[in-house]
């Protein structure tokens, strides 16, 4: 078995014998001047094609796994990736991939990575781990480890004696035990990419703003149709659809752990915040609209828009669902998506199935119009009324739900 490390500072591969612990000859990417890397984009589970799909879009051809989308890239790449992923939860570096039965061989083999090409003398490096199926299962053990083997690389290559103040630039490292495969990666993102930089305030259980993009994506939606989310909370979803409207990038008013590492140019971050600028339509016109049963959501709502700049563009208004009225003489083919209760709660059953039931009576006159609904509750379409047209499985956070689909009828072709 053979070990690939990428050198990031002189773009090089560099290919390690895990035999005899020996480097070869160091051989130059042809037509890049700079490094290639085995880029990670992590999701939730049921997101992997979803961010498979924003990767593509993106150039890069990828790979789908449990948890994860892999492709190929430079520097630039893991910038524009999370810049522009909005359904990613982080992005991540695979640094090493071995076999390791031992804690000799995972040490041995950690310390033989050239981690001076990540990691500056100065540089924070904290490590965490989890393990799964494996001989070395004690995570703090395999911590411990690598860390241990990291810092004696470091010492080696940096020339020092003493242990490292670590007050520089910060490098989140993985150690991720499977089957007794060690994958190490190291964290580009910092915070996790739902964090987008607009919530001022929020509810008890608020969505994760990478789920409500998620929720937007799926439906289909079109930036010159009309969309309602009659559950908005703090209004997660409506900014989401406003940010996907308008082709704002997720990670535009936001900064990322990699722009502080000396081996990132600065000028790709400029590079990439260009693009995205370039690529905002400001201009999109929106109908955008946000209803809650509690003033006080809809107040947070309301700020949370003015901080992510669609202050003017969403109309966020307290309401009940039973309320609900469309005007399809003027919004047709609109698409409502929500999060509504799950009725979790045994005493909470009734309250929250009377609410389906209303939901279900009050749409359904209007046939132009697309539902999509996310809820763990297993008898929505009985309160509801019908049947999906199609269902989705989805995790909200650890709750398993499904997102049901209610296609309304297709707008005319367009006639040239």
């Amino acid at each position: 078995m053979e070990l690939f490390f990428v050198l990031s500072v002189n773009a090089e591969w560099i290919k390690l014998d895990d035999q005899h612990s020996n480097f070869t000859k160091p051989k130059k990417i042809k037509g890049d001047n700079m490094a290639q890397y085995t880029i990670i984009a992590t999701a939730a589970m049921g997101l992997e094609a979803l961010v498979a799909k924003e990767v593509r879009e993106l150039g890069y051809e990828c790979k789908v796994d449990n948890g994860k989308v892999i492709f190929q890239g430079d520097e630039l790449a893991i910038a524009r990736a999370n810049m522009w992923l909005r359904t990613a939860d982080r992005i991540k570096i695979e640094i090493a991939k071995f076999e390791a039965y031992t804690f000799d061989e995972l040490f041995e083999k950690t310390k033989a990575i050239p981690w001076e090409n990540y990691i500056p003398e100065n540089g924070e490096f904290p490590v965490s781990g989890k393990s799964l199926k494996s001989k070395l299962f004690s995570i703090s053990d395999c911590q411990a480890i690598v860390k241990k083997a990291i810092v004696e690389r470091l010492k080696k290559a940096y020339n020092r004696i003493a242990w490292f103040k670590e007050d520089g630039p910060l490098f989140k490292i993985e150690i991720a035990m499977l089957k007794d495969v060690a994958t190490i990666t190291l964290d580009t993102s910092g915070t996790g990419l739902h964090k987008r930089g607009y919530r001022v305030e929020q509810g008890e259980a608020p969505l994760k703003e990478t789920l409500a993009a998620a929720l937007v994506i799926l439906s289909n939606w079109k930036p010159d149709r009309p969309f309602i989310d009659p559950f908005c909370g703090s209004g997660t979803i409506a900014i989401e659809a406003a940010m996907i409207g308008q082709n704002i990038a997720p990670g535009f008013n936001r900064e990322f752990v990699s722009e502080q590492w000396p081996w990132m140019p600065e000028s790709i971050w400029d590079q990439v915040r260009d693009e995205a600028e370039e690529k905002a339509n400001y201009d999109q016109p929106l109908n955008i609209k946000g209803y809650d049963i509690d003033h006080n959501m809809v107040e947070i709502a309301k700020k949370n828009a003015i901080e992510a700049g669609f202050g003017d563009l969403i109309t966020f208004k307290q309401m009940q669902v039973s309320d609900l009225t469309i005007n399809e003489k003027y919004e047709q083919y609109g698409v409502i998506i929500g999060n509504p209760p799950y009725g979790e709660r045994l005493g909470d059953r009734p309250t929250v199935e009377k609410m389906y039931r209303d939901m279900g009576r009050v749409l359904a006159p209007y046939e132009t119009w697309s539902v999509y609904i996310m809820t763990s509750h297993e008898g929505f379409e009985k309160c509801y009324g019908k049947p999906a047209t199609k269902k989705r499985k989805l995790f909200n956070g650890f709750i398993k739900t499904d997102l049901y689909q209610y296609w309304g009828k297709r707008p005319p072709r367009k006639q040239d």
